[in-house]
């Protein structure tokens, strides 16, 4: 089990996860005193404990942690964390992401990660695309500390709760007044200047009975650009051993096809000298005087690396977008009946601001459509002659018939991309909002038996609001009206050159580009009730227990633009309105019965218990209709087990602290409600960059699917998926040795068997095996080019995964040595070796082995490396010395090798590779200024001690001490200085890029690692 609140500073660690030998010897009781140790609720159960190490293996990071891990943002936090890969959602990701962060543990879907606020659950990202609560939403300085269970928790949490938890606890207790703030930026690296800024607040005021908190938050971070590191420069991949992923679509080309052909004939380019051809001055591009053949001069010529050539759209778009967050929150707690009525109340509210971008829009596919709806040039897009731009005099191809613009002559092959307007923006802003209400208590009130006995009973509201615009994007409705008309001063003309795209008139681009306007909303309302305490004793002890029951609401509604609601854009996905409504009522229970205990002294069993839980779910929901399928309702119910085990075997004093574990759980997820919504969502892929089809055309010896060609995906839902469910084990052991004070060895294995698992393939998963999946692949029944491939919701057959997580700490105290306080040192390896992950689509399929290995195409995508650790050693000054604020250490993080999309890459005819391993250095410094009192000066007239004997009304003497007696002048720099802590950074010491991964968005894979290079940082607080 790992000890991650361990990690550097044994004062933070958490009871449950540090070994008896690790922790300071407590001071001798007073003779007959009994010493009473606090039970609290650890995450993993519902049962209050005092024990050190429990039955589930959980590493608690508080916010000193996670400094110390290396993260200055919640994206560094899951990228950092070694339990986390496959495809984790964070803002490294600018192509399609909406500046959300979602954890990912163990390389399975993001959803199968639960993630909690205090305990309970919250509203989830409102965009669809990704599902799961964005942790970006909550700044790190409202975090208490966050735990990690690293174990399936369905009987303890309920859905989702397949991978793991991670555990948000919020602050609901301060004193006194902190301000803060820090900067930081990458421009002492090879990256450009983005600064990242924080600002906060925190206040807290109470006493033994009221607690009363506000914590205020502003975040801002300037955007890096693919252009500013070589890595990410260029989607021409060649050089590194990947593919050419440059666009086809650019400005002045023309592909010589006609929608009949079979065979390529070539491209053609505007002569690069010229800003625009002759309007009608030649029948077609090969007899035109102003275009040339593509020319190609090899892979590494001047021609073949210019835009020309292929467009690089890499040049312009951001590798990590800009991004601003406003975040309040405030907490209240009042113990009205000591402590048997205690009302409690919490509010958060986030503003964030994610300016992603995409290239400026190719102008792909095609706005002439066939009568099956799918575009009329299955290269570029059809432009009349008849406009007033086309610089050619016989068409190609002719509108067909049963079309609005029948019989109307085209030319088919053009190629445009809207440069004059620049990049496609698509900010998103969200809106992001929890608040709680409850009373709990103790029910000693009720008699002695209930003296253990506990209960809550609370309503939490949350809501997640995202509202999204898309820039620059095309309508297919005013593109086709202004490349139809015959006006020069109106008319949009396609065929401009690179240095002639902004001839474009403004009238032109009115009626062409369009900004598009969507929401989405998810909204989660929860009321429960829960108790707990000791049911009876046994020899052993006390049986513990806990009950309750639950509700809550799942309300998610996505209203798109009315143009994509039509299906009438270029440049963004099109998609319908979403509805879907969900209900899930909820009983569960767990008890704890020990079987032997240490007062026993017994070998073999010096300590031994065991944990039963089971959790009964009921779900309703109801889907809205579409323009395909009626409204949908379905319901379910799950009823899911969990045992475990804990067990010390012997007396610490033989050997030392040694507890084995073990767990084995039924796991249970519900589909998510976008996996549920029948509403579809239009996309167009290109090939070869997106797309690629493995069936050859024997006549020619291509792929039937030319490049260049523009394959409709359309992606939803479907209402009538079943629950996942899932199989899982987990055995382990926590070793602090007697012969070593303050070692701590821990390991665990861990087992997961999901099955009918709920997800999208990926488009070309579909099209790779394309007769597992019959009617999903459409193929032109002339030329055999794929033409559509539907990609629903299934329910999937199975994936095993499986590994081992370690650590080791070690703190080192210096007093050990017998020669004086030096201060501390603390060394901690933490781990993660995935040894095996299989995965089976179909029934029918085969196995595939993902571990080690970059995974594009299969539900399960990203990086899924066999090693992922880090190690630090961090360094303490000795207390009661001027050292004792010094805090400083360095970290290093590891993933080691694994095998890219080999498959892909064959099929692209590329020679198979390794993606190396990557190792960084994080360096980390930290002083508390802890300024003794000055010396009180004896005053005249009072006792040395500071006081002063007064004559009492019965006429004896009695000594006073002064009202106030005030160490510092408030206004002084000692006061000022107190009580503040300077901390500087340094992430990545050495600057290294990220491994190259050869099908990865921006050529590394942004979810296991990022592109910003060095990047240092300062942080200042004062409490006061």
């Amino acid at each position: 089990m790992a000890i991650a609140s361990a990690l550097f500073i044994a004062g933070n660690v958490s009871g449950q996860d540090l070994a008896p030998s690790a922790i300071a010897s407590p001071g001798p009781q007073p003779a007959g005193a009994t010493a009473e140790v606090e039970r609290v609720i650890v995450t993993g159960s519902n049962i209050p404990t005092a024990e050190e190490t429990g039955p589930n293996p959980v590493d608690t990071y508080r916010t000193e942690d996670i400094q110390k891990l290396g993260a200055y943002n919640a994206t560094d936090l899951v990228t950092k964390l070694p339990q986390e890969m496959g495809r984790t959602i964070n803002q490294n990701i600018a192509n399609g992401g909406d500046g959300s962060v979602i954890p990912n543990l163990r390389g399975l879907l993001p959803k199968e990660t639960l993630v909690l606020v205090d305990g309970k659950r919250v509203a989830p990202t409102a965009n669809g695309v990704a599902v799961g609560v964005d942790i970006n939403l909550i700044p790190f300085p409202m975090i208490d500390h966050i735990d990690i269970l690293k174990d399936g928790a369905s009987a303890i949490y309920g859905s989702d709760a397949v991978a793991g938890v991670i555990n948000i606890f919020l602050k609901h207790k301060f004193r006194g007044l902190e301000i803060g703030g820090s900067i930081g930026n990458t421009n002492l690296g090879a990256s450009n200047d983005a600064r990242e800024t924080e600002a906060w607040m925190i206040a807290g005021t109470g006493d033994e009975k009221t607690d009363i908190l506000i914590i205020a938050d502003a975040y801002n971070r300037d955007a890096i650009f693919s252009r500013d590191r070589d890595l990410t420069s260029n989607a021409q991949a060649i050089p590194w051993g990947g593919p050419d992923f440059r666009s086809p679509n650019s400005p002045g080309k023309i592909q010589t096809n006609t929608p009949a052909d079979v065979i390529r004939t070539g491209v053609f380019i505007l002569r690069p000298g010229l800003a625009a051809p002759t309007p009608h001055s030649a029948p077609n591009a090969q007899t035109s005087p102003e275009y040339i053949p593509r020319p190609f001069d090899g892979h590494n010529g001047p021609f073949f690396n210019s835009d020309f050539f292929q467009y690089n759209f890499a040049a312009l778009t951001p590798a990590i977008p800009e991004n601003d967050r406003q975040s309040f929150y405030g907490s209240f707690t009042r113990d009205l009946c000591d402590k048997y009525l205690t009302v409690f109340a919490d509010f958060k509210y986030t503003r964030s601001f994610f300016n992603a971008a995409l290239a400026p829009t190719p102008f792909v596919p095609d706005a002439f459509k066939r009568l099956d709806g799918s575009p009329f040039s299955p290269d570029g897009f059809s432009v009349p002659i008849q406009n007033a731009f086309n610089p050619f005099t016989v068409a190609d191809a002719t509108l067909p018939a049963g079309t609005p613009f029948a019989g109307i002559g085209v030319t088919t092959g053009v190629k445009y991309r809207a440069l004059e307007v620049g990049n496609r923006p698509s900010p998103t802003i969200k809106h992001d909002m929890l608040f709680d209400f409850g009373l709990k208590g103790q029910m000693g009130e009720f008699g002695d038996y209930f003296k253990t006995w506990n209960w809550e009973l609370g309503f939490r509201y949350s809501r997640d609001e995202a509202i999204n615009l898309s820039e620059s994007v095309v309508s297919k409705a005013g593109l086709r009206e202004a490349l139809l008309d015959t006006n020069p001063a109106t008319a949009f003309n396609p065929f401009l050159n690179f240095s002639g795209v902004n001839q474009q008139t403004a009238i032109a681009r009115s009626r062409v580009y369009v900004t598009l306007h969507s929401t989405a909303e998810f909204e989660l309302p929860l009321s429960y009730f829960t108790v707990n305490g000791d049911l009876f004793n046994l020899p052993a002890g006390p049986v513990s227990f806990a009950a309750g029951v639950e509700y809550h609401g799942e309300r998610w509604r996505e209203n798109p633009d009315s143009e994509n609601t039509s299906f009438d854009t270029i440049g963004s996905a099109d998609f319908e309105a979403s509805r879907v409504n969900r209900d899930v009522w909820t009983t569960y229970q767990e008890v704890r019965i020990p079987v032997s205990s240490p007062a026993w002294n017994f070998p073999g069993a010096y300590s031994l218990e065991f944990d039963i839980a089971e959790r009964e779910e009921w779900y309703s929901q109801n889907t809205s209709a579409t323009s395909i399928l009626k409204a949908q309702h379905s319901q379910y119910d799950a009823q899911k087990p969990k045992f475990s085990v804990r067990w010390q075997p012997l007396d610490p004093k033989w050997i030392g602290a040694l507890t084995l574990r073990a767990s084995y759980s039924e796991g249970f997820h519900a589909p998510t409600l976008p996996d549920l919504t029948p509403a579809g969502f239009e996309d167009f892929l290109g090939v070869p960059d997106q797309l690629h089809d493995p069936k050859i055309d024997p006549a020619t010896g291509n792929s039937f699917t030319r490049d260049g060609t523009t394959v409709r995906v359309i992606q939803r839902g479907n209402p009538n998926l079943k629950p996942e469910v899932a199989y899982e084990w987990s055995y382990g052991a926590v070793y602090s040795p007697k012969w070593i004070k303050g070692l701590t060895l821990s390991a665990d294995f861990w087992h997961i068997d999901l099955r009918s698992i709920a997800s999208f393939v990926d488009p070309q998963f579909i099209i790779d095996f394309e007769n597992s999946f019959p009617g999903l692949v459409s193929r032109d029944p002339t030329t055999g080019a794929i033409t559509q491939v539907i990609n629903p919701s299934l329910n999937l057959t199975r994936a095993i995964v499986e590994g081992i997580d370690y650590e080791a700490i070690y703190i080192l105290d210096s007093g050990i040595f017998g020669h004086g306080d030096f201060g501390r040192f603390t060394f901690t390896l933490n781990g993660t070796y995935l040894s095996r992950f299989e995965f089976q689509p179909t029934p029918v399929s085969d196995q595939f082995g993902l571990s080690g290995k970059f995974v594009n195409g299969f539900s399960f995508t990203g990086s899924l490396p066999h090693n992922r650790a880090f190690i630090s050693a961090f360094y303490d000054g000795p207390a009661n010395t001027w050292l004792a604020g010094l805090d400083f250490g360095a970290t290093v993080h590891y993933t080691g090798q694994y095998q890219d999309d080999n498959i892909d890459l064959i099929g692209l005819g590329l020679k198979p590779r390794k993606v190396r391993e990557w190792t960084t250095l994080d360096l980390i410094a930290s002083y508390t200024f802890n300024l003794p009192p000055p010396a009180a000066a004896q005053v005249p007239g009072l006792a040395k001690d500071g006081g002063k004997n007064v004559k009492m009304a019965d006429g004896k003497e009695k000594n006073v001490l002064p009202v106030s007696t005030a160490g510092y002048n408030l206004c002084g720099w000692r006061a000022w200085l107190n009580q503040t802590t300077l901390t500087l950074g340094v992430q990545n010491v050495f600057d290294s890029d990220p491994p190259f991964v050869a099908l990865s968005q921006n050529n590394y894979d942004e979810s296991i690692a990022d592109v910003r290079g060095r990047f240092w940082y300062l942080q200042l607080k004062k409490r006061f």
